[in-house]
């Protein structure tokens, strides 16, 4: 499927970004990927916090194809149109970031101690991973869009 199927279906709506959007969400991204990294939190918040850094690397990807999700099932869909738009390569990624916003749903909502280390850990250095591929699409793709965002 497309993103065009996808918004002919009504999972998506048209949405006009600019420079300065996705460099205010890379900003967000750069925090967080600082706190999770940072000491003193439990796994379960850095594995969120982290988790957070990568639904704004796939938002951006997505605003700058000039779609944004609509309301129901947000953050799966944006995790979703991450291969549509990077391509199939990143198909087990998108899987990966659904298993992680389901554990992420059940640190946040349902009960503490969800997290190891070492999950958070992996989620951490793939995201700085989606990081680097993000800004040299958008460089590449997207070149209006790309000068305010420093890789």
């Amino acid at each position: 499927m497309s993103l065009a199927a996808w918004a002919k279906n009504g999972w998506l709506r048209p949405h006009q970004t600019n420079r300065q959007q996705l460099g205010d969400l890379l900003a967000i991204v750069d925090r967080d990927l600082a706190d999770a990294a940072a000491g003193g939190l439990s796994q379960d918040w850095r594995f969120g916090i982290a988790y957070n850094a990568a639904l704004k690397l796939c938002t951006m990807l997505l605003y700058a194809q000039g779609h944004r999700p609509e309301k129901n099932l947000a953050h799966y869909r944006t995790l979703q149109a991450l291969p549509l738009i990077l391509g199939t390569e990143w198909d087990d990624d998108a899987d990966y970031l659904d298993t992680c916003r389901a554990k992420r749903n059940i640190a946040e909502y349902d009960a503490v101690g969800q997290v190891s280390a070492a999950e958070a850990n992996e989620l951490i250095a793939f995201t700085q991973k989606l990081r680097a591929a993000t800004l040299a699409w958008l460089q590449e793709t997207h070149p209006v869009l790309a000068p305010l965002i420093k890789p």
